[in-house]
C-alpha cells in the first residue's frame, strides 16, 4: 500500500512500501542515499545480491537483498572497511549461517530417525 508519493525526475518514488515488496534499483538508491551505478558496482563486487532482472534488463531487489545492501553500506560508509574487507566479513557469515543450517539440519535428520525407530516399534507391537 501506498502511503503518499513523491515526484523524482518524473518517476513516482513510493513512500512507504511492504517489508516484503520487490524494490526497483532507483527506490533501493534513494532509501540507500547512494547512486544507483554505486548499486550496479556492488553487484559486481558481492556475489550474494542478486536482484531479479525483468524485460530490458531492469533490476528487482529482494527483501534480502535489501539487507545486504544496508549490511555493505553499513561495513564500507560507518565501519570504513575496505570492498576485500567486507568481502571477506560477508563471507564468514555465510559460511557461519551455512554451518548453523547444516547442524539444525542434522538434529533434524537424528529426530525423524527417532520417529521411525519408534514407528516401527508400534508396527511390530500391532503386528
Amino acid at each position: 500500500m501506498i502511503v503518499s508519493t513523491q515526484k523524482n525526475n518524473s518517476v513516482e518514488i513510493p513512500q512507504s512500501k511492504s517489508p516484503s515488496a520487490f524494490r526497483t534499483i532507483s527506490e533501493v538508491a534513494k532509501e540507500l542515499n547512494v547512486p544507483q551505478h554505486v548499486l550496479r558496482f556492488w553487484e559486481n563486487k558481492f556475489t550474494l545480491i542478486k536482484p531479479m532482472k525483468r524485460g530490458g534488463g531492469r533490476r528487482y531487489y529482494r527483501p534480502e537483498d535489501l539487507a545486504i545492501l544496508q549490511r555493505i553500506q553499513h561495513l564500507l560508509y560507518n565501519d570504513c572497511y575496505t570492498i576485500k574487507g567486507v568481502q571477506k566479513i560477508l563471507k564468514k557469515e555465510v559460511n557461519k549461517s551455512n554451518e548453523v543450517k547444516s547442524n539444525l539440519l542434522q538434529k533434524e535428520r537424528s529426530a525423524l530417525n527417532s520417529i521411525v525407530i519408534e514407528l516401527e516399534e508400534i508396527k511390530k507391537l500391532l503386528s
